[in-house]
């Protein structure tokens, strides 16, 4: 049989569908099959790395089954990287292969896959036609998307699918429809070493992670385990997949653990028999566990996440153990019970290379070939003249059957361990969803009243040099926050070398955190920025988190000041002079407070066993904070903080009556009202109900302007308008590249400062044994 084997992904950048494809390309050579697999292949060198983001092409001689049809570029996809060919050339040397080919049956990998994948199923005439899904996605979006582009017309045209697992055919169900026979993924047992004789309880309980360094892999979460493991019991922890460099920011301390990146086929079949346990925290997206059927081959158990991928391989057990998702501590406890019962791993062990049988490469290479037979024959088989035409335009199956239409099905994953209650996340969604509609709602009935034209008007006249100017104040006044901030961490942080370039570069992704997102993101994000810079990220976060705290108290400061300006211009103290006092002396209150709380906390009394733990945690926190303050001790860098932090805010000030200048305000509304308008936004955004507090904004602008210094009510918005745009202009303008800069996404950002917590593991005899959750 001549077979045509179409693979979208790059040959030399090899993953789980390359794998599969050139097992099953050298079962069928073996058989006397005549085999081409049609695939993108990248050659070696610079320009490969500059499109697959730093990654390097592995040097592979291309077998003489290979036809390469040129490069590809490395994109994110599914929590992952998937390396696909993105230009017309390919395309035409695939086509013109498959058409001269004399092919009598062609089965392309991720038909859904662009642009090799759809296009070869779309194209291909007269040739039986079968197509694998090897993905498992519950993104709507993507999925839809490709709908919209026909993909449910294109995969009409096979005659047979196949799904490589229970999920990657939930996917293709859910989705696009159909019918489809699962055919796992194969392992290569002659390659199978013997199951080790397990390890004496005292020895070194040897672990492996195989994959990249990308979030749905779960590695930070494995490395919280291990930190916590190492501390119980002799362990080491080997990594293949990921970089030293994707490593090192997610690790405090090195102790046990070894990166070996990029390794080949023998020598990661040499770390699997040499392990004791397979470790795979995925979170999400595996269609089906490969690297979980190589351990078995070697008789290693695995110790994995309870996803739909891995569930389907696994059995919680047997072959090895299943922990919530996104649960470091469950991965810490489940890995501990383990070096403490070598007969238990034996076992599991025993039963993982008798599990890999079923996965051998010439049992589903027969399965496959099967598939091709059963494609021939519908194929082959004649059809009404009306069906034959709408099947060769996809309008039909090509199976001969009635269609099958997608339809929403359940999630097969579980909920990730720590997230909210359904309750409590529905009700969130629920009152961020008010918030922003009554926002709305009122922003509308506010236009209305002032009258559209009116706002309009003001908005055009604006002048825009003045726009520019107080945009170019408000990145200034960005920098100097970076500057103070860079004092507070000298002071903090003495034995850690903080650079002034990490303070700004955390500040400005700290304001485009803030300025994107309906809560007060920012100052975290930023935290874990400049944390990852200093080397000891797990260690140091706790004292940025505290010198945020200190920059708040610098704000507090200003704020009183801007008060004092404010209130005196409109004479809203005049016979309050208590009032006045009381916000002058607010900021020494709280620094005050928080200096002394530590110790006040320190006298518990409390007998119950919870409010002890919380003031002890309370009092922890702080006396990371008080660490924070440390810049208020040293009377240079003190200075330099609070002056710059001090012109930050003069900075902003003096932008906000650019603004009025800009809209020609300046003569009813002076730097008395800029003051008291900097003043409203910023005591406002306390509790930010939407993006960038959009409404609220424009309301508190209004409210000063139009109440207290009799600005008409649409020159009150437009202005609001203006310094809102300017202020979110100025977060990307400085945020965004330095998010490029710092080679993180938001979710990158986000997946930081999940994992800097500590797992702290309870001794055994306090926890139940291999406790997983049931989907």
């Amino acid at each position: 049989m001549r077979i045509a084997l179409v693979s979208p992904y790059s040959w030399t950048y090899p993953g789980g569908v390359t794998r599969h494809i050139e097992a099953l390309a050298e079962e069928f050579s073996g058989e006397g099959h005549h085999v081409r697999v049609l695939t993108p292949a990248d050659p070696p060198g610079t320009r490969s790395a500059r499109l697959h983001r730093g990654h390097h092409a592995q040097e592979r001689e291309l077998p003489d089954y290979v036809v390469p049809l040129g490069r590809t570029v490395g994109l994110p996809a599914n929590g992952a990287v998937s390396n696909v060919m993105v230009t017309p050339g390919g395309v035409a040397a695939m086509r013109h292969e498959l058409r001269h080919g004399a092919y009598d049956v062609v089965h392309v990998h991720e038909p859904v896959a662009p642009i090799l994948g759809w296009d070869a199923a779309a194209s291909t005439t007269g040739v039986p036609l079968v197509g694998t899904f090897h993905c498992y996605s519950e993104n709507v979006i993507s999925n839809n998307l490709a709908n919209v582009f026909g993909v449910r017309r294109v995969l009409n045209r096979l005659h047979v699918r196949i799904a490589v697992s229970e999920a990657a055919a939930w996917t293709g169900r859910r989705f696009f429809g159909g019918r489809y026979r699962v055919i796992p993924n194969g392992v290569g047992l002659p390659f199978a070493a013997p199951a080790l004789p397990a390890a004496p309880a005292d020895d070194v309980l040897r672990l492996l992670f195989v994959g990249q360094a990308v979030e749905r892999k779960g590695l930070p979460i494995l490395l919280r385990a291990f930190e916590a493991l190492r501390e119980h019991v002799p362990a080491e922890l080997r990594i293949i997949g990921a970089r030293e460099e994707e490593v090192a920011p997610l690790v405090t301390d090195r102790r046990g653990i070894t990166v070996l990146g990029k390794v080949d086929d023998a020598e990661k079949r040499v770390e699997l028999a040499a392990a004791d346990v397979l470790c795979a925290p995925s979170l999400g997206g595996e269609s089906f566990g490969m690297v979980l059927t190589e351990a078995f081959a070697t008789g290693t158990p695995v110790v994995a996440s309870d996803i739909a991928g891995y569930r389907d391989v696994l059995s919680h057990g047997e072959q090895g153990v299943l922990v919530p998702r996104g649960d470091a501590t469950a991965l810490a406890e489940a890995l501990h019970d383990l070096a403490h019962e070598p007969e238990r791993r034996a076992r599991m062990a025993r039963a993982a290379g008798a599990a890999a049988e079923r996965y051998a490469w010439p049992h589903v290479a027969e399965e496959v070939m099967t598939a091709y037979e059963d494609a021939g024959v519908l194929a082959r088989a004649a059809r009404p003249r009306a069906r034959a035409v709408t099947e060769r335009i996809g309008a039909a199956p090509a199976d001969g059957l009635p269609a099958v239409r997608a339809r929403r099905l359940p999630t097969l994953e579980p909920a990730l361990t720590g997230r909210r209650r359904p309750a409590v996340a529905a009700a969130r969604r629920i009152g961020l969803g008010v918030a922003m509609g009554g926002g709305a709602l009122l922003a509308y009935l506010a236009l209305q009243r002032i009258g559209f034209d009116s706002v309009a008007r003001t908005l055009i006249n604006s002048s825009l040099p003045w726009v520019l100017f107080g945009l170019g104040l408000m990145c200034l006044s960005m920098a100097a926050r970076g500057v103070a901030w860079h004092a507070i961490l000298k002071a903090a942080l003495p034995s850690s070398r903080v650079r002034l370039t990490d303070a700004l570069q955390g500040t400005f992704i700290g304001v485009l955190m803030s300025a994107t997102l309906p809560a007060r993101l920012g100052e975290p994000s930023r935290a874990v920025v400049v944390a990852r810079r200093t080397g000891r990220p797990r260690d140091d976060l706790p004292i940025v988190l505290g010198t945020v705290i200190s920059q708040t108290l610098l704000n507090l400061l200003a704020l009183a000041i801007l008060g004092v300006v404010m209130f005196s211009s409109v004479d809203l103290f005049r016979g309050h002079h208590g009032a006045l006092l009381l916000v002058s002396v607010l900021p020494l209150a709280m620094l005050a407070a928080v200096l002394l709380a530590p110790t006040l906390l320190g006298r518990d009394s409390s007998r119950s066993a919870r409010a002890h733990r919380a003031i002890a945690q309370a009092r922890a926190a702080l006396h990371r904070v008080r660490s924070g303050l440390s810049v208020f001790r040293s009377p240079r860098l003190g200075a330099t903080a609070t002056v710059a932090q001090l012109a930050a805010w003069a900075l902003q000030w003096f932008s906000c009556y650019a603004l009025l200048v800009a809209l020609g305000l300046e003569h009813q509304a002076g730097v008395g009202a800029a003051a008291a308008v900097l003043f409203a936004v910023n005591v406002t955004a306390v509790l930010p109900a939407t993006p960038s507090n959009l409404g609220v904004f424009q309301a508190a602008c209004v409210a000063v302007l139009h109440g207290a210094f009799h600005v008409s009510s649409a020159d009150a918005l437009g202005y609001g308008i203006v310094l809102q745009a300017v202020e979110i202009a100025t977060a990307v303008v400085m945020g965004g590249p330095a998010l490029v800069k710092e080679g993180l996404s938001w979710k990158d950002v986000k997946l930081r400062a999940m994992h800097t917590a500590p797992v702290t593991l309870a001794p055994r005899g306090e926890r139940g044994r291999g406790s997983r959750v049931e989907a």
